[in-house]
């Protein structure tokens, strides 16, 4: 039974986190994600589709705002923690484990903040939870049929996305090795094919699109740049240390190190094993030839919290620390207490002043303008808060979308101050200056009349919110 401090804990974190969802706007990924909730498939050129029906199901569920398009994610957050709390009395038996485990991952940045937000990180972390737990509750019983929910579950987690593969292939590992008779191998065939019906989607959107989302993530691998490997091998350590926080980080790695040891004595331990450093290992060697996204490594958190839960060693600094850090960062996104420049708020420079600049823009078009924006996030961004602009997507991925498709037409074309203009867009020519519309300081887009052109190109018309 949970101590009712914790319980309270969690579940103001959970009301922080719903507050700030409802009171941020929304960023250029968000927003961009938000485009895709238009139009459902199983796949987009950068990620599955999980994310896009996440959002559908919100905004359906509670309007289309920002709270809308954000409140699966501090829900979701909340019952991940319930799971992997309760995988711990396996993965990390003892009185405490549960709660050690879930504090470790809320005080990371990357879950205490990241749940405010919705990206396909968010169903990630949740169905690797739900996997974590069913894997739980086969080791405990020895009972291979959960073997079927964790299939499930991770196949969930791949169509939110595709570093799930990683998970995926360290489970398949442990199967292949782990004890069992005859009924182990007909319940792994089962969950073979369950897990293959809900990757399905995913695997039949790309091959009606010749492969573009796998080629685009899974064209990453293989690259090997010796000159640049101490640069990303730094940074993948450097954005680990910041986003899982400093102390955290370190029990993360003493907590696989330590699972990797006990692996062949204990089979709650080898399963973690095989899911923390497989994974691992494969972003090491990735980052031996291409950067590391900071966030790709989160589908290791839910484990490595339970790996370094298992630790005979204190927690309530790294986890307070953690959380700490995180409450600070959400004071001054609601109050800007400090007057930090855009350049050292992150959150300010991803989701301040889309509203002034979509107000601008409407006063510097004329009617009937189609608005055109050299990047899809400003794009994007403009499709949700620009109320009537008629917003244009040029840029190849939006033909990935499933958006409708229209001839360019005459209209304005943002482009950020400090670059050059094009002599073309979507084959339309770009014309003399008429204006600048800013988003707050050293963020201002030049504004130019487009039209005149020979031979207008096909380009997507992006949703507007009603």
């Amino acid at each position: 039974m949970a101590a009712p401090w914790l319980i309270i804990l969690f579940v103001a974190l959970t009301a922080l986190r719903l507050v700030m969802a409802a009171v941020l706007p929304l960023t250029p990924d968000e927003a961009y994600y938000w485009t895709w909730s238009h139009h459902l498939q199983g796949g987009y050129l950068d990620h599955p589709g999980m994310v896009a029906l996440w959002i559908r199901i919100g905004t359906a569920l509670a309007g289309d705002s920002p709270f809308g398009v954000r409140w699966m994610g501090p829900v979701s957050a909340l019952l991940g923690t319930a799971l992997v709390w309760d995988a711990a009395r396996v993965f990390a038996p003892g009185r405490r484990g549960g709660m050690r485990a879930a504090l470790l991952l809320n005080g990371t940045l990357m879950i205490g903040l990241g749940a405010i937000t919705m990206t396909p990180d968010t169903p990630l972390v949740f169905f690797t939870a739900c996997a974590l737990w069913a894997a739980a509750r086969l080791i405990a019983g020895a009972d291979w049929r959960w073997l079927v929910p964790v299939a499930a579950a991770l196949g969930l987690a791949f169509s939110s996305k595709y570093t799930a593969a990683l998970t995926s292939l360290a489970t398949i590992l442990w199967v292949v090795t782990a004890r069992g008779g005859g009924r182990k191998w007909a319940w792994t065939l089962v969950a073979g094919g369950v897990g293959t019906l809900f990757v399905l989607p995913v695997v039949c959107w790309n091959v009606e699109h010749g492969w573009i989302s796998f080629l685009k993530q899974g064209g990453r691998a293989g690259m090997w740049r010796p000159a640049r490997a101490m640069q990303f091998l730094g940074e993948l350590l450097g954005g680990q240390f910041a986003l899982a926080t400093p102390l955290i980080f370190l029990l993360f790695v003493i907590g696989a190190w330590h699972v990797a040891r006990e692996a062949r004595r204990n089979e709650a331990a080898r399963f973690l094993a095989f899911w923390t450093i497989i994974p691992a290992a494969v972003f090491l060697e990735h980052a031996l030839g291409d950067r590391v996204q900071a966030n790709w490594p989160v589908v290791l958190y839910p484990a490595l919290a339970l790996a370094a839960a298992r630790l005979a060693r204190p927690v309530g600094a790294a986890a307070g620390l953690g959380i700490g850090l995180g409450l600070l960062v959400c004071v001054q996104a609601l109050t800007h207490l400090l007057p930090l420049p855009p350049r050292l708020d992150v959150i300010a420079r991803q989701t301040g002043g889309w509203e002034q600049l979509a107000a601008t823009l409407r006063a510097t078009a004329s009617p009937g303008d189609a608005i055109y924006a050299e990047d899809y996030g400003v794009a994007s961004e403009l499709a949700y808060y620009g109320g009537v602009l008629q917003v244009r997507g040029v840029e190849t991925r939006w033909s990935a979308t499933g958006l409708p498709q229209t001839r360019a037409t005459p209209g304005v074309f943002l482009l950020r101050a400090d670059r050059r203009p094009p002599e073309d867009v979507a084959g339309l020519r770009v014309g003399q200056r008429i204006g600048t519309a800013c988003r707050f300081r050293g963020a201002c887009y030049d504004v130019y009349r487009l039209g005149g052109g020979a031979a207008p190109q096909i380009v997507t018309i992006l949703p507007w919110r009603h």
